[in-house]
């Protein structure tokens, strides 16, 4: 098994790439040794000194540093992956990956239109360009004009972050959806 990696916008964070699914169709993040007792490729790498996160792409893994040089900890993220994924053993324990770990969406009922619109941009131009960069951006709401959306993986807490909100994100939704006038994380 070759598992690549990639840097990410996110000094701290490091794409880790095994080749196969990891999780289709969703993402996780997983941001405690706590939380990550739903699963054991994540309680392993939280096992590692200096990892403070762990998110799970349709076909990736993101690790995030705390503490410590990628040249020592890259072997022994790379040893967890390995190792988890030549066992075959499930990514989450029971029903660990349906546990929902996103706040409910709120907006109000008459924009529901524009609020579709917001999703679908989100969907189709801005999930897929983060996610080559090891994270993820979920809508979470929308009020007076103002888009809140959810960073999770690599963006979460990326100094790239508010410039790709400010100057990508919001330029792009202000442009197709004229109602919009700012966007701010949560």
């Amino acid at each position: 098994m070759f598992i690549q990696t990639e840097a990410t916008p996110n000094p701290a964070t490091l794409k880790f790439i095994p080749g196969r699914p990891v999780l289709p169709g969703d993402t996780r993040d997983i941001r405690s040794a706590e939380d990550a007792a739903c699963s054991p490729l994540a309680q392993r790498l939280f096992e590692i000194d200096g990892i403070s996160g762990v998110f799970y792409g349709s076909d990736f893994i993101a690790v995030t540093k705390d503490d410590g040089e990628w040249q020592h900890l890259k072997p022994a993220i790379l040893g967890a992956i390995m190792e988890h994924f030549m066992s075959g053993a499930p990514l989450f324990a029971g029903d660990g990956a349906d546990t929902g770990e996103a706040d409910e969406e709120f907006f109000d009922e008459a924009d529901a239109p524009t609020v579709a619109t917001i999703k679908e941009l989100i969907e189709t131009r801005v999930r897929p360009a983060v996610a080559s960069d090891g994270g993820d951006i979920i809508f979470q709401g929308y009020r007076d004009g103002v888009v809140f959306l959810h960073m999770r993986g690599a963006c979460s807490g990326c100094p790239s972050s508010t410039a790709t909100l400010k100057h990508g994100i919001e330029n792009l939704l202000r442009h197709f959806v004229p109602d919009v006038q700012e966007v701010r994380p949560i």
